[in-house]
């Protein structure tokens, strides 16, 4: 007897433990995660575009909260991203190293099924070709499909190239500067003009074939190289073929869901739309009112409307916690001949790229979640991009890391209505490795004041972006440097029209010196760390390339070769 009692009380104990983690399991919302690339705040209909339809992200809006101050971590693709994924402003990791814990790996250990479908951009490999210490499935995901770069020109045959025009019109200079003198010397030589050996010309000769050799193998391939899909590991297209990538990326996060509809999972969709080349299917080609580029974001805007629908046919949308956003604003300068191809960041100045300046960081952040969310909520408090981070860790009951500082703020109190005020007093905005602007929530007065210490120097003179070389720089001869640094109250000038003097600004000295003991305080919460984004880490290296198949022989098509119509 005393046996059977040994074996019912463990019975019991079993059962309990299951049904303690049934309920944690079915307590958890599932995590559905959208971002654009190079979405325009100005060019979604809620937030203010009367003339791109974009009725999906709207009603999203509707059913739930939308932020007017939504702000990203940097300007650019790539450490946006990373900050987005770790909380932490890119200066603190230098990037996504190997050693920073992601919201998929919170969520993994959780018992979240994760998954990344789309962009990635946070590299691949660190010391081999197939080593993919920088990739998604060695950050928390479990599964991944899309591109691990991003989308360029190049990827669409028949597009002008844009990567790095200007270097690659620089290396070509260089490489005929070394051929006309190749030619001269031994025309000299030939001719007994000048006295110099074989061997000197033979020699550099040589030098300047491998110099050729080594800035086109990056710049002349890169639709090889660079744009390709990958199926977790495995390379699935190389090329890409971009004009079937959206309904590839549809159909994957749809299966996802329909698969991992009993949950808890995390679904990150990464949009390739809308960044240039603006691949767009025939359905939407010419439907817009503004060119490819509104094509491209109407089909986009549809895209997300398909997925929704998937979670509502899943019997999912009251247990999923959804969010819409953009990796930070569009790229002004983007154009083909005199067409733009580019967003409109509505009444913020600047764009991508553009350091500190509000049209290049403020993006759309729009999230639903009926019943526990309120329904058609504007909030105008200042929240960031790295503030999913530690939310999306809160819903899973997740633990954040404790040996680092995470820079974002759990968004549930203010979304719904608990608190009345962001977590957020000062943000720092960088360009790279520099500290353009700071922005400082004064919460007592209510006043929204922003320092910039540089700003990008746009051209032509007058212009609204880097239009001559198509992309602003963060430093050297094409910034300027502000001392005092220029003032604005966003709370009343918004588009950062009017800077402020001590003249026309009473509180101008105080508020430059509590900004500046931010900026001290700030950085001594920083410590060295190697920066990824180097020049010498975004050099082509022959050892690092992905390939599907025997390098440099780099094709193939595991998709198949039936045309595919969007679904």
């Amino acid at each position: 007897m005393r046996h059977m009692k040994l074996q019912w009380n463990w019975l019991a104990i079993l059962l309990v433990s299951c049904l303690r983690t049934y309920a944690s399991s079915a307590s958890k919302p599932n995590i559905l995660l959208m971002m654009a690339d190079d979405l325009g705040l100005g060019d979604v209909g809620c937030y203010g575009n009367d003339t791109l339809r974009t009725p999906n992200i709207d009603q999203l809006a509707k059913e739930g909260v939308k932020l007017t101050q939504h702000i990203s971590a940097a300007p650019l693709c790539t450490p946006s991203r990373a900050a987005f994924l770790t909380g932490r402003y890119p200066i603190r990791s230098g990037g996504l190293p190997p050693n920073e814990t992601t919201f998929a790996r919170i969520l993994q250990q959780q018992g979240y099924t994760t998954a990344l479908i789309g962009k990635w951009h946070q590299g691949v490999n660190c010391e081999s070709h197939s080593d993919h210490c920088h990739h998604p499935l060695n950050h928390g995901f479990d599964y991944f499909y899309g591109m691990p770069f991003t989308l360029v020109n190049e990827c669409q045959v028949g597009e002008d190239p844009f990567l790095n025009l200007q270097v690659q019109a620089k290396y070509w200079l260089y490489s005929q500067i070394i051929a006309l003198t190749v030619l001269t010397l031994l025309i000299g030589k030939l001719t007994g003009l000048f006295l110099v050996k074989w061997k000197a010309i033979i020699c550099f000769a040589l030098c300047g074939f491998l110099f050729f050799i080594s800035w086109f193998s990056s710049y002349g391939f890169v639709r090889y190289w660079n744009c390709i899909l990958m199926r977790n590991h495995d390379i699935s297209e190389q090329p890409m073929k971009p004009e079937r990538a959206a309904s590839n990326i549809l159909k994957e996060a749809i299966s996802f869901i329909e698969r991992n509809k009993n949950g808890p999972f995390l679904l990150f969709v990464s949009f390739l739309h809308v960044h240039t080349p603006l691949v767009t299917t025939e359905k939407f080609l010419g439907k817009s009112r503004h060119g490819l580029y509104g094509d491209n974001v109407e089909e986009m805007d549809w895209m997300v409307g398909r997925i929704l629908d998937a979670i509502d046919k899943a019997g999912l949308k009251n247990n999923t916690f959804t969010y819409f956003t953009s990796d930070h604003g569009g790229h002004l300068e983007a154009h083909k001949q005199n067409a733009p191809l580019g967003g409109w960041n509505g009444i913020y100045k600047g764009g991508k790229a553009m350091g500190g300046w509000e049209g290049g960081i403020r993006v759309p952040g729009i999230f639903r979640w009926p019943g526990v969310l309120p329904a058609d909520t504007v909030i105008d408090e200042p929240t960031s991009l790295m503030d999913i981070y530690p939310t999306v860790a809160h819903l899973a009951a997740g633990i954040m890391p404790q040996d680092r500082v995470i820079d974002g703020r759990n968004l549930m109190p203010l979304l719904q209505g608990k608190v009345q005020h962001s977590e957020h007093e000062f943000m720092f905005h960088y360009c790279g490795l520099y500290l353009h602007a700071v922005r400082w929530h004064q919460k007592d007065s209510g006043a929204l004041w922003k320092a910039h210490y540089t700003t990008p120097i746009f051209q032509p003179e007058g212009a609204g972006g880097c239009y001559i070389s198509g992309f602003c720089n963060c430093f050297g001869e094409d910034v300027t440097h502000h001392d005092p640094p220029l003032l604005f109250d966003l709370s009343s000038d918004p588009a950062e029209i009017k800077p402020l003097s001590p003249a026309t600004e009473p509180l101008f000295d105080t508020v430059i010196s509590r900004i500046e003991r931010a900026v001290q305080e700030h950085h001594r919460t920083l410590t060295p760390v190697p920066q990824q984004l180097s020049e010498y880490n975004n050099m082509w290296k022959p050892w690092l390339q992905p390939c599907c198949g025997t390098f440099p022989f780099c094709w193939c098509d595991k998709e198949g070769d039936s045309d595919q119509k969007i679904i």
